[in-house]
């Protein structure tokens, strides 16, 4: 069976379907890939998958995303348990349900949260209000990714990154920084 490329994380904006198009700029030797905004991380993602680079840094001013990345790649087990109970909670109480996730989310930033409402909310938007809070909709649709593939798609990525992978939720300045002339720095345009 071949592996195809995983991608746990739903979000807007997402490079997953430009990736392979991306990834034909980039230097043939390279060791350290960095993701000053990573989101969906999914040039990081391409890049471990067709083996273009060795070491990633994946940054986002968005802490809770860059605590499920850290679970995702270091946690899968975890994190896969979590979704699935999280997940067959909401059977037929699908948008009371995922109001009362997006409150305990809120509540505590817990990883397992948030990527339940990724999965789940309208557009894969990931929508704040002023005070900080998700405030994003359900998708009524659709009750989300279902467990059995999101689990593969976890155990992929975490095979993918894991020992590889830096993760961190700092100013992206900090990060670039850190930048060598031997790492590629991959950020979305305007930047």
């Amino acid at each position: 069976m071949t592996m195809k490329l995983p991608h746990p994380i739903p979000y807007q904006g997402s490079k997953r379907n430009l990736a392979d198009k991306i990834l034909c700029f980039f230097p043939a030797r390279l060791d350290r890939l960095i993701e000053p905004f990573a989101g969906s991380a999914a040039i990081s993602i391409a890049s471990a998958f067709y083996f273009k680079v060795n070491r990633f840094v994946l940054n986002d001013i968005n802490k809770p995303l860059t605590d499920l990345w850290d679970t995702i790649i270091n946690n899968p087990m975890y994190i896969i348990g979590q979704y699935n109970d999280i997940w067959q909670g909401q059977h037929g109480n699908e948008e009371e349900y995922y109001y009362e996730i997006r409150d305990k989310f809120n509540e505590t930033q817990q990883p397992e949260y948030l990527l339940f409402l990724l999965a789940k909310c309208v557009k894969a938007a990931v929508r704040y209000n002023a005070q900080g809070y998700f405030n994003q909709s359900p998708d009524k649709r659709r009750l989300g990714r279902n467990p059995e593939m999101m689990r593969d798609d976890i155990i992929g990525v975490s095979q993918l990154l894991k020992g590889k992978t830096e993760v961190f939720s700092t100013d992206y300045s900090y990060i670039l920084e850190s930048a060598t002339t031997d790492d590629l720095i991959y950020m979305d345009p305007p930047y």
